[in-house]
């Protein structure tokens, strides 16, 4: 095997096995700070709109202001799994309710909450797949960077509804906007697999919107 057949072979089992990890985070392990910025090194070699860079990133580990976010995070997570526990799921999308199901009851336990912010605030639609498109693949590398070394996370937004109180918890300044919360951990495990896909043929069109066929 080649030196580039192994780069394409680990880049590959990253890419597939990165999943959005609830139930087998280890509440119970610290996460070392070192740990995180060396992910966050990473994460800020993504590109972003204009090399602004305007990214922020606020690592929360303090029990008390944990406890307060989970608090906000808990206080939309029960009514949206309230909701959906209407709803009919398949297997899948069942097990991935419990998933989140569990997440609203622990997210405070989980050892370290980090909230990637961006200088500015979309003022438009039209705006804002640039604004965002340039934090949110810092935050996928991110992913990337912890499922290389043992942690894992998931992205939950939940919290955004109650993003001017925790500016407020978390000295975040007026002019940023807060894009996500993920919480890190280290994995039970890290033997995670590839997620059930249908075949990408099936959604994917050349040229014109339902044409299959390539050229």
């Amino acid at each position: 095997m080649t030196i580039a057949d192994e780069q394409k072979q680990a880049a590959d089992w990253l890419l597939s096995t990165t999943r959005a990890v609830r139930k087998r985070l280890d509440l119970d392990r610290p996460v070392e700070p070192e740990i995180i910025l060396e992910c966050l090194r990473l994460a800020v070699q993504a590109p972003t709109g204009s090399n602004s860079q305007g990214w922020r990133w606020m690592v929360v580990t303090d029990e008390a202001k944990r406890a307060k976010l989970g608090e906000f995070y808990k206080s939309v997570g029960e009514k949206y799994m309230a909701a959906k526990g209407a709803e009919e799921a398949d297997a899948q999308t069942g097990r991935v309710r419990s998933s989140a199901r569990y997440l609203v009851d622990v997210i405070e336990k989980v050892p370290a909450l980090v909230i990637p912010c961006i200088a500015g605030k979309p003022a438009n639609v039209e705006q804002a797949a640039g604004f965002f498109g340039s934090i949110h693949p810092a935050i996928w590398s991110f992913s990337l960077a912890l499922r290389s070394r043992g942690l894992g996370s998931v992205w939950t937004t939940f919290h955004l509804a109650h993003a001017a109180e925790t500016a407020e918890l978390l000295g975040i300044p007026d002019g940023f906007t807060q894009a996500a919360m993920l919480p890190v951990a280290y994995t039970k495990g890290t033997d995670f697999r590839p997620a059930a896909r249908g075949p990408i043929e099936d959604i994917t069109f050349w040229n014109t919107w339902e044409n299959s066929t390539p050229g």
